[in-house]
């Protein structure tokens, strides 16, 4: 596997997944290599002059008027990582705190922490050996950036704290030692420049973003699907509609959804019925669909952003051989733009789920009761969209925005702050469970294509629908549905749907 190479700009959402998911490899580049320790020569040689630097000679947040002497500055950055490792909950997964690893050494990349070089390279090989810091899931307030959460992760560098290791979970120093590491003593400004930043919430946006790219491509299978077994049409696919209200989503969902359906018997064999429009959560799809993918992209924009961003404080210039106090560690960017995602990803679940109850209600659509024969003596789908509906209730709460709170920190020094990490937890959450709603939808439109046995659908939705039943049998009689349900969502994970559907179409938007 490629090693990810981290410099001052360029990391993609790709690249990163592939660290996070993939267990790729990352190393600096060598201009970020001079960077760094270009930054860290005038740290040295300020603390050897006397200069206060916040952090680095005073206290932080509202101590930052605490002078620390030279003979303290090096047990000061130690206790940072000690006292701000004070995070509650349930552990983030592998795949997160490996995320937000690369993403703080990206930040260390940029040259503008003053942190060793020396240092930059242990938090290195312990993301490459697969060390995984314990790291709680609850606890930031997303400014001074993630403070507790990058204080659990910093801490196994100086052999305390906890991590994973091999599927074991150890104490820091044993993990350090089954992966051949030793423990590394921090000095001057490290501690600050380890914690100080917006990594933990940027790695949970840049997954969510992730997922939810995939999740939009298969949204539209879903819907396609749906809509030739409800006896929809193809009109409302029609360029012409798209180009005189031309949103660049609501145009990439109807050309996807044009595309599988393409050269479908099923629609063709009722083009001449009396029905005269198909109901919204139909017709209205390369709308709905499309706001969504265009939330999407925005939101992918703020994060490869902040992926590439510096978010300490203070930050070195040392071209102009000087520092700055600011605050680029402040979350809002992250917080607005995974509000924005979970309230996005809520509405592909929402318009889904109504899919579905058209699917499993034969009044409405046609077809036998639950999608099942003998009906009564089985239930078939009837409480799948049960789940559905709870899923869609449940991320309606979730979607309230975190980003409007603000609960003023450090004897009100930090007087506001963005609650961005909530925010971006809150949308993974949001994102499997509208996972699992159109995993439903898939699952009801694949059972009510088998009831199509003489005509063939469109090229897309029968690729789709074809993977489905490779893996997933037919429902003749009432079994247990959770497996269903959990093995469609895993084939949605993996991309073995979408890319299948892709080979035969090409490229969905």
């Amino acid at each position: 596997m490629k090693q990810v190479v981290l410099g001052i700009d360029g990391l993609t959402l790709e690249q990163l997944v592939t660290v996070a998911r993939q267990g790729a490899k990352v190393k600096i580049s060598s201009d970020a290599a001079k960077r760094i320790s270009a930054a860290r020569k005038l740290v040295e040689q300020w603390i050897r002059q006397g200069k206060t630097i916040y952090g680095v000679t005073t206290g932080f947040g509202a101590l930052s008027d605490v002078a620390i002497s030279k003979k303290d500055t090096a047990r000061l950055q130690e206790n940072i990582l000690r006292s701000h490792a004070a995070g509650v909950g349930d552990p983030l997964d592998a795949e997160t705190v490996r995320a937000a690893m690369a993403l703080r050494i990206k930040d260390l990349a940029r040259g503008h922490s003053g942190i060793r070089l020396k240092t930059a390279r242990h938090l290195i090989r312990l993301l490459n050996k697969g060390v995984v810091p314990v790291v709680p899931a609850k606890g930031s307030v997303g400014a001074s950036g993630d403070l507790a959460p990058l204080a659990h992760l910093a801490l196994v560098l100086i052999g305390e704290g906890e991590a994973f290791y091999k599927g074991k979970r150890l104490s820091g120093r044993q993990a350090l030692a089954g992966a051949g590491l030793e423990s590394i003593a921090l000095e001057a400004a490290e501690g600050l420049a380890l914690v100080n930043g917006t990594q933990v919430m940027t790695a949970l946006g840049a997954l969510a973003v992730f997922d939810a790219g995939r999740l939009s491509k298969l949204t539209d299978i879903a819907a396609a699907m749906s809509l030739e077994v409800l006896m929809g049409s193809r009109t409302e696919f029609s360029p012409r509609i798209q180009r005189v209200r031309p949103h660049p989503g609501q145009a990439a969902a109807a050309d996807n959804m044009a595309r599988m359906t393409q050269a479908s018997e099923i629609i063709t064999s009722h083009k001449d019925c009396s029905r005269i429009q198909d109901a919204y959560t139909l017709r209205c799809s390369p709308q709905v669909h499309g706001a969504s993918k265009d939330a999407i992209g925005y939101c992918r924009q703020v994060v490869e952003t902040e992926m590439n961003s510096s978010t300490n404080n203070p930050l070195i210039f040392h071209e102009e051989g000087d520092f700055l106090l600011g605050g680029n560690f402040h979350g809002q960017p992250v917080a607005l733009a995974m509000d924005f995602l979970a309230i996005a990803l809520a509405e592909l679940a929402d318009i889904s789920e109504r899919r579905i109850e058209r699917l499993v209600n034969p009044k409405l659509s046609g077809l036998p009761a639950f999608l099942v024969s003998d009906g009564g003596l089985n239930s078939g789908f009837m409480i799948t969209q049960y789940t559905a509906a709870a899923l869609v209730s449940e991320n309606k709460v979730l979607s309230h925005p975190a980003s409007v709170d603000s609960i003023p920190t450090s004897a009100n020094k930090e007087d506001h702050v963005s609650m961005g990490t909530i925010a971006a937890r809150k949308c993974r959450e949001v994102a499997d469970n509208a996972t699992h709603v159109i995993a439903i939808e898939l699952l009801c439109a694949a059972q009510a294509l088998d009831l199509f046995t003489n005509l063939k659908p469109g090229d897309g939705t029968l690729a789709a629908y074809h993977v489905i039943r490779e893996h997933i049998s037919h429902l003749d009689a009432d079994r247990f549905l959770a497996k269903d349900v959990a093995a469609m969502a895993a084939l949605m994970r993996s991309s073995q749907l979408l890319d299948a559907v892709e080979k035969k179409i090409g490229p969905l938007q």
